[in-house]
Parts: structure tokens; C-alpha cells; sequence
């Protein structure tokens, strides 16, 4: 399921998106509760909203789910939210405001970069619904905005071109997304389908087996890779069900892209002897 942003009102959207921090609901204070029925704002609807989807998955949301959460009827949140549209665009912004946006960079711009992307990585597995929210139309909002600053000012000042920077950017932000939609769908599998990943990968194997018993014959070089990794990486993770193991996989395969994606980077870049830094003559 992929949900598009920017669907509602232009308008509409973003000035709720840009909305001065002087309209938004305070926070309550520790130890303070809310009412039974806490009067509706904006936050209020979007925070629902955002409960709907961690719990239940984007194909869950609707204006009424969230108003059934909030014990209103859907047409009670209309008046603050105008459609599904905007607040896919609110809750989508709300959660980027987790992400930390000042990054030591005193030990070097690596070690800066690689704890935004654990930090990105660790973000979607929490909120898996964001990686249904298409990146063909960004949100815009000012949340967004702050995430994309942090990391520009990470990348800024090592010597790259500004947009050799921006492509960068660019890997780095599809590089999460894509692994962490792996680990999201491992996680998925089976509750979505009803087949427990062991009982699934036994069936296919053993059908597999006896539908191509020349598998080896016909593709020598990945039985050879396949008899190997597999046994190094469960050997790594000694034992646990086969959906953790799907998990852990792609998550060593984040680290280890992570780390090629740097080298790449850290190659385009020389420092001279007095400090200057440069692009090298390979950047792409």
C-alpha cells in the first residue's frame, strides 16, 4: 500500500503543516492527566491518528477510526482536519520530530552520519507506516525540512560539491528506507498472511528440491554463496525462528551497506597535509 502526501488542500495543508507553535496544544505537565473527553484540536486528532497507525498499519486509517479513538464521530474532526489527505501530511511530520537533529561532529563527519542513519533505521521500525508514505511528493513540512538540514550540515563542510552532496543525501535517505522496509516486512510476514515463517520456508524448500533437483547443476555459483552465508549467518546468530533471523539479516546487511556507502563517500574526499580538504578527481 503506498499513500501519496500532498493530496488534500494545497493551502489547507500547509498552513496547518507551518502553523505557529503558539496554536498548538501545550504538553500536559508530568503527573497531570487529561479529561475523560479532552476538547479536539489539531494535535489531539493527529496524535490519534498517529496511535491508529503504529497499532494497525496505514490501511487501518481513516477519519473515523480516528475519531472512534478520540469518542467523537469522524464528522466532529472535520472542522480542524479536513480530510484522510491532511492528516496522512500532519502525522507524517509529527513523527519526523523524534529524529534528533544536532549531531557531534567533533570526532569527524562519519561516526556524525552513521548514528542518523541508526537513528533513521531505529525510526521506522518504530512508525513502519511512514515507509508507506511515497517520497515522489515530500511533505514539506517543517519537520521535514529539520531532518534534511541536520543532515546537510553533517555533509556540509567535508569537500564535496554542493551536488555531490546532494546525492549523497539522496543514497543515504533511500538506503535506510529501503533496508528498514525489509525488516518492517519481515516482521509482517506472518501476522499478515497467517503462515509462520519456518512452516513457509520448510514447504517452498522442500518443493523446491523436488521441482529442480539440478539446482545445484544450474547455478553453480549461488548454491556455492548460499552453503556458505547461510551457515555463517545463522552461525552469527546461533539460533532464534526464522522471521528473527530474516530480521537480523537485513539488519547486518544495513551495517555493512552503511559502511560501504561511507568507504565511498570517505574515498571522494582528500585532505591535504595542511587540512584543506578537497573532492577527489572520482566523485561521481
Amino acid at each position: 500500500m503506498v499513500v501519496f502526501a500532498g493530496q488534500g488542500d494545497a493551502r489547507r495543508s500547509m498552513s496547518l503543516l507551518w502553523r505557529s507553535a503558539q496554536s498548538r496544544r501545550p504538553a500536559l505537565k508530568p503527573g497531570s492527566k487529561p479529561g475523560p473527553k479532552p476538547g479536539l484540536d489539531v494535535d489531539t486528532i493527529v496524535a490519534a491518528g498517529v496511535a491508529v497507525a503504529d497499532e494497525q498499519g496505514m490501511a487501518a486509517l481513516s477519519m473515523r477510526a480516528v475519531g472512534t479513538r478520540l469518542g467523537r464521530t469522524a464528522m466532529a474532526l472535520y472542522t480542524y482536519v479536513p480530510s484522510k489527505s491532511e492528516l496522512v501530511d500532519l502525522m507524517h511530520d509529527r513523527v519526523l520530530a523524534e529524529l534528533p537533529t544536532d549531531y557531534d561532529t567533533h570526532a569527524g563527519w562519519r561516526p556524525a552520519l552513521t548514528d542518523w542513519a541508526e537513528d533513521a533505521w531505529a525510526f521506522y521500525l518504530r512508525h513502519p507506516w511512514v515507509l508507506q508514505v511515497s517520497q515522489a511528493r515530500p511533505v514539506l513540512g517543517p519537520n521535514e525540512y529539520a531532518r534534511l538540514e541536520t543532515v546537510v550540515r553533517i555533509l556540509g563542510g567535508i569537500g564535496l560539491e554542493p551536488l555531490h552532496v546532494r546525492r549523497v543525501i539522496a543514497v543515504l535517505f533511500q538506503f535506510v528506507r529501503g533496508m528498514a522496509l525489509v525488516a518492517t516486512e519481515h516482521r509482517q510476514a506472518a501476522p499478515e498472511t497467517g503462515v509462520p515463517d519456518e512452516e513457509w520456508w520448510a514447504q517452498r524448500s522442500a518443493l523446491l528440491a523436488e521441482f529442480a533437483p539440478d539446482f545445484t547443476e544450474r547455478f553453480p555459483a549461488l548454491a556455492a554463496l548460499e552453503s556458505t552465508a547461510s551457515l555463517a549467518a545463522m552461525t552469527e546468530s546461533e539460533a532464534g525462528d526464522a522471521a528473527s533471523h530474516m530480521e537480523q539479516e537485513a539488519r547486518e546487511a544495513f551495517r555493512v551497506g552503511l559502511g560501504l556507502i561511507l568507504d565511498g563517500v570517505e574515498a571522494a574526499v582528500r585532505t591535504d597535509s595542511d587540512g584543506t580538504v578537497h573532492a577527489s578527481a572520482g566523485t561521481p
